[in-house]
Formats: structure tokens, C-alpha cells, sequence
């Protein structure tokens, strides 16, 4: 079968395809045929060894994928070959085959297209887990999302938009801004002509801001947690600028604000059930059309390098997605 592979770290443009044996399922593991992986932003990190998760050399990025099973291993009995799955692995998706735990399975219903499920596990599992389990965003609520139109941005303001809040959407054009209006933003802020924090206060209003969505980080986050209301809650989701920003910790003081950590990663290992109910939640959104989960573009795997240096350039509006 055939695999884009990291053989050595380095940039998008290292990746070899080669082929590689067919895996085999063992006790407890599914085998599935990969139709489509999904590519996210901290694949360009993983390739250059710049990732909390660092895995062996060699090894295929990609953390989640949509496909369907073509062999069980000793012991499966909540799956059947056929079935047509999600499938999350952390890294490793983009082969033809893959091999996975069970648990890290999600059937996909009917009406949810492979290319929606593809790319449903992290950028939406993560904006939906910080939303709803960290900041606890309520109906009325006004959320800001910075950088509204990458993967987990985009996700932030369908979901916000889906959960009731007042979704302001900040990002770098009027081009990125028109996509996030049409999935749901209710007001936009373009940084590269207003100052975030002037913007920020005007949009917001006398009440202010209750929830500041940040994966961007650099010098956009101060003058976005300055921001917050009384008792507002900042959730720290990455830090796509490349800088990991210094808070003077004397403002979350001053307004009582909660600085919260967002990682998906570590919540799906802790609590599973929390993740599968959340996946769920996610999949009916999709399938009653309250999600549109967003495709930027589908590329053949020869195209990887170009796929992931528009997610490092920080082009993406919505998924960037692997034919295999």
C-alpha cells in the first residue's frame, strides 16, 4: 500500500510517498481502508520535530481519516467489516490502511459525506470541548474567535453560532471575513485594519466580551483577554503565530477572568465518554445541517506538500483533506 512518509524532520516539501507492507489487525483493532485523511495545522509541526508529540522516524502524518473497515482483529464485537468509520490515530493516517483501536472508532451515519467525517474529529471535537466543556458558553453569550477561518477557528463560530451565542469573528481580510459571516458570525473584526483590542471593545459593546477564542496566540492574545468582561473566560487553543504569548497575570485578577487550557488530545485519552458523546453530538449536527464542516480543498496524496504548506502559510478557510 501506499504512504506519505516523514523519513527525516524537516518541511512539507521532505515527504516521500513509498509503499509499504499492508498492517494487520491485532486484539482489539480494526483494519480500515482510508478514503480521505484529514491534515491539520500541527501536522506542519510534527514534521519538523516542533510537536508535543514526537513518534518514531519514519512515520505518516495525519491525525484523523474517514474509510471503512476491512478486518477485525481477535475480540471486536461493536464493529462490523463494511461499516464506514472515523477513525483518529494522533498521527499515521495518511496510507492507504490503517490499523486502529476500536476506541478510536466512530461509525459515520448516513447523510454525512466521508469528506465531512474526515475532518470532524479534531477541529470540531476541539472547538466543542472548549466551547461547551471548558468555557460552558451559554445562550446570549458574546464570543470572539481570533483567526475565524482556519480549521478550529471556522468550527469555533459554526458551533458558537449553533449553541446560541453572538459570534464576532476576527481575522486577516475581508475575503477570510465573508466566509465566517456565512457560517454563522454574526459580527467581523479585520485586524489588519483595526486595531483587535479598539475592535474588540467597539463590537462588544457596554456588556463586553464573555469568551475570547484564542489558537493564534503571538500578540493578538493580551489585547484579546483585555477584552473580557467581568468573569470572562479565555481559552488558550494554540498558538498558530508561532509565539507563545507572556499574560500579565494581574489582569485575570482584576476581572476575574478564567484562563483556560484547551487539549483535545489529553481529554479524548482521559475521558472517552465524554469524547464519544461529543462525536455524536457533532455527527447529528452535521447530519441535520447545522455544521457544514467546511472543506477547503481535497488533494491527491502527490499533492501533500502543497496541501500542508497552505495550512503552514495559514491559507486554509476550512479542511485540507488527502484523497488516498
Amino acid at each position: 500500500m501506499k504512504a506519505l512518509l516523514c523519513k527525516a524532520l524537516g518541511g512539507p516539501e521532505d515527504l516521500v510517498i513509498e509503499d509499504v507492507p499492508d498492517p494487520v489487525p491485532g486484539p482489539g483493532e480494526a483494519l480500515v481502508r482510508v478514503s480521505v485523511a484529514a491534515l491539520n495545522f500541527f501536522d506542519t509541526l510534527i514534521i519538523a520535530g516542533r510537536y508535543q508529540v514526537k513518534p518514531d522516524l519514519p512515520f505518516s502524518p495525519g491525525a484523523e481519516a474517514c474509510g471503512v473497515i476491512e478486518a477485525l482483529g481477535p475480540g471486536v464485537e461493536a464493529f462490523r467489516v463494511g461499516e464506514r468509520v472515523i477513525v483518529h490515530l494522533g498521527y499515521g493516517a495518511c496510507r492507504e490502511r490503517v490499523v486502529a483501536p476500536v476506541s478510536g472508532l466512530t461509525r459515520v451515519p448516513e447523510g454525512v459525506s466521508d469528506e465531512q467525517a474526515a475532518g470532524l474529529s479534531v477541529t470540531y471535537g476541539t472547538s466543542l470541548h472548549a466551547l461547551q466543556d471548558r468555557a460552558n458558553l451559554k445562550p446570549g453569550e458574546t464570543l470572539a474567535v481570533l483567526g475565524a477561518t482556519g480549521g478550529v477557528g471556522l468550527a469555533a463560530v459554526e458551533l458558537g453560532h449553533a449553541m446560541g451565542a453572538r459570534v464576532i469573528a476576527c481575522a486577516s481580510s475581508a475575503e477570510k471575513l465573508d466566509l465566517a459571516k456565512a457560517h454563522g458570525a454574526d459580527l467581523t473584526l479585520d485586524y489588519s485594519q483595526e486595531p483587535l483590542r479598539d475592535g474588540l471593545k467597539r463590537l462588544g459593546g457596554e456588556a463586553g466580551i464573555d469568551v475570547v477564542y484564542d489558537p493564534v496566540g503571538g500578540a493578538y492574545s493580551e489585547p484579546a483577554l483585555r477584552s473580557l468582561n467581568w468573569k470572562g473566560r479565555f481559552l488558550v487553543v494554540g498558538f498558530a503565530a508561532g509565539e507563545i504569548p507572556r499574560i500579565p497575570l494581574n489582569l485575570a485578577l482584576l476581572k476575574g477572568i478564567d484562563i483556560q487550557g484547551v487539549f483535545w488530545g489529553a481529554f479524548l485519552k482521559r475521558e472517552p465518554e465524554g469524547h464519544a458523546a461529543n462525536q455524536a453530538r457533532l455527527l447529528a449536527l452535521v447530519r441535520e445541517g447545522r455544521l457544514s464542516a467546511k472543506v477547503h480543498g481535497v488533494y491527491p496524496l502527490e499533492e501533500a506538500a502543497a496541501a500542508l504548506g497552505i495550512l503552514a502559510r495559514r491559507e486554509a478557510m476550512g479542511k485540507v483533506l488527502l484523497r488516498l
